[in-house]
């Protein structure tokens, strides 16, 4: 690989085999990160959470975005996950009396909330300076709680709903903060969020670490480990939520440069705090990287960011929640799945001929009410 003010002229053969071990050596990193959240989830682990990320840091950085004049400018996509979270809370035909937004920044998913979905919100955030700067449902009784998620305040059997919207994928313990959100909630009570998923930043990380190996002979990682939807189905189920719903959705955005999208990430408070970080990112790699994002990824409007979103909502288990048909009830065999025209036929016939013979019986039940009595007239 050669680079010429900035450019890269060619991807040799070896850099591309760099890229296939970049890649590997992030997928095994991940599997580890992904063992670890399903080993801490298992009963009896929960003692000895994984310690991956820097809260203290994490709460340092979210703050300093709330010095920024132009913090708004950097809170795009933010905004516009807050509001597909606020569209699902509105898809739940139900008012929520005490709800809880975990993580709520500067209230993307609380100002979309409104008096017939919510009685009372409570908006939980650790960031105190950010908490401040959150927008308040212009409807509901709104309370600003300075709380971490991984140390849920609120008291067993006592909320309607949680809702948290990227937040959550700096949180250390998640089996954790999903047990404690678990027991906070009332039966049939509900936890509906979102978080990034594994692929998100993708052309980012893979830029980086093949211009850090070139330049360094070796790399750290810049980019923090994500949770994928497999181990997000697991944990969850494992915390106790039933009547599991998760979706994914991809977003990519353009930026002029990987610098331009290096400077968002740090406006929206998503610099890196993992233990493991690099205090500084040398100009040479800097520049390495920036060619190399621009060749393999460019596009006619500049370098694309993918940012995957992970979609989900458990419910508290409760008696009146539907349940799984007895066994042996079913009226049709799966080894009919073959002939499942003949069978959507045949129900369609039967129901008309039910609805024919009802309506037969009404009509004979009409006359004989309509019919004159003759005993009586004797």
């Amino acid at each position: 690989m050669s680079v010429h003010l900035g450019r890269v002229t060619s991807l040799s053969s070896q850099t591309w085999c760099r890229v296939a071990q970049a890649r590997s050596s992030w997928k095994l990193w991940r599997s580890q990160f992904n063992s670890g959240l399903s080993c801490r989830g298992m009963a009896g682990q929960s003692d000895s959470p994984m310690n991956v990320f820097d809260r203290k840091a994490k709460r340092i950085q979210k703050n300093r975005t709330a010095l920024m004049e132009d913090y708004r400018v950097y809170e795009y996509l933010k905004e516009e996950i807050g509001y597909r979270v606020a569209d699902r809370i509105c898809d739940v035909k139900r008012k929520f009396g005490v709800a809880v937004d975990l993580g709520c920044g500067r209230g993307h998913v609380s100002k979309h909330i409104y008096s017939d979905m919510v009685g009372t919100l409570y908006q939980c955030d650790m960031a105190d300076r950010v908490l401040m700067q959150s927008e308040l449902s212009p409807e509901v009784p709104t309370h600003r709680v300075i709380a971490d998620e991984e140390y849920f305040p609120f008291k067993d059997n006592s909320l309607d709903m949680v809702v948290s919207s990227l937040s959550l994928h700096w949180v250390n313990d998640l089996p954790g903060c999903f047990r404690q959100v678990h027991n906070a909630l009332k039966d049939d009570g509900v936890f509906i969020g979102s978080m990034f998923g594994g692929d998100t930043l993708f052309e980012l990380r893979v830029s980086l670490q093949l211009a850090e190996t070139e330049k360094e002979g070796g790399f750290a990682p810049h980019i923090s480990p994500f949770t994928d939807v497999r181990d997000l189905g697991n944990l969850l189920t494992r915390s106790g939520y039933t009547m599991l719903t998760i979706d994914t959705d991809e977003l990519v955005v353009n930026y002029p440069s990987m610098y331009e999208l290096m400077q968002d990430l740090k406006g929206m408070g998503e610099n890196n705090c993992s233990w493991n970080r690099k205090p500084l990112l040398h100009r040479d790699t800097a520049a390495a990287a920036a060619a190399i994002y621009k060749d393999m990824h460019g596009n006619e409007d500049g370098v694309p960011a993918t940012f995957q979103i992970m979609y989900f909502i458990g419910w508290k288990p409760d008696k009146s929640q539907p349940a799984a048909a007895m066994r042996g009830s079913g009226q049709v065999s799966l080894k009919d799945i073959d002939q499942l025209d003949k069978l959507t036929k045949d129900f369609h016939d039967a129901k008309d001929r039910y609805d024919k013979d009802r309506l037969d019986e009404i009509a004979e039940q009409l006359q004989d009410r309509t019919k004159p009595n003759t005993d009586n007239k004797k």
